[in-house]
């Protein structure tokens, strides 16, 4: 791949990220002139900043378009060509806790829950309990693939006992669990696994790349849910331990 191909799109990107970030401003410069009349000198920085977020952000999406779908979709591919099938499941496992675990948007939420709890919820824990709940469902999407699963008979109940789950956990983990499911359906699992997964289907004689290679974000979206409810009742368990 040249420089050429490497920034073809771009102008797309540049204009996507455009539209994400300058409603975001104007709300901010309606509040700066109506209400908070903030120092100039943070103004500047705060603008500087949402500069250096969008050319980052170009950047990162320019990347994954060029980078992760393509290499995603080709690895999907030669695993679903494998002779060997069952060696996709832990390869899910595999590959849904990296990505995860580099998720930008989870780690802003480990910080975030970690300040918040004021040290006493350490983001690593959330980190990591994150990409296992991701990495566990991932390799249940792999089975789903393989062994062509219905998606309703895993999303139903999954989501009844995550209803069940609510009534025994503490309440601030239901409120980070139900955010954990929406950071962790960022750009690198959306890319990266989903294409991994279409690429797996489709290679696979007898499956569906759209019946069966989609529905993998559902699954994503359901695990942080599960596991961060569960480390709430264990966090529940060890206060009353203690008490």
């Amino acid at each position: 791949m040249n420089q050429v191909e490497a920034f073809q799109g771009i102008a797309q990107v540049f204009l996507g990220s455009i539209k994400v970030l300058l409603p975001l401003l104007l709300i901010f410069l309606v509040f700066q002139f109506l209400f908070l009349r903030l120092p100039r000198e943070y103004v500047f920085n705060l603008l500087i900043g949402m500069a250096l977020a969008l050319v980052g952000l170009v950047l990162f999406l320019q990347g994954v378009k060029i980078g992760f779908l393509p290499a995603g979709k080709a690895m999907g591919e030669a695993l679903g060509a494998m002779e060997h099938k069952w060696l996709i499941i832990p390869f899910g496992f595999f590959i849904g806790f990296l990505a995860t675990f580099s998720e930008p948007a989870v780690r802003i939420l480990g910080n975030q829950v970690e300040n918040s709890s004021a040290g006493s919820i350490r983001k690593n824990i959330v980190i990591s309990t994150i990409a296992l709940g991701v990495a566990f469902f991932v390799a249940l999407g792999m089975v789903k693939i393989i062994y062509g699963i219905s998606l309703m008979y895993i999303l139903a109940p999954c989501y009844l006992i995550a209803l069940i789950i609510m009534w025994f956990c503490d309440r601030a983990f239901v409120s980070i669990a139900f955010d954990a499911g929406g950071v962790a359906t960022g750009p690198m699992a959306v890319t990266f696994l989903m294409a991994t997964a279409v690429g797996i289907a489709s290679a696979m004689e007898g499956r569906d790349p759209i019946l069966d290679g989609f529905g993998l974000i559902a699954l994503i979206a359901l695990a942080p849910i599960l596991s961060v409810m569960l480390l709430g009742i264990t966090f529940r368990n060890k206060l009353r331990k203690r008490e």
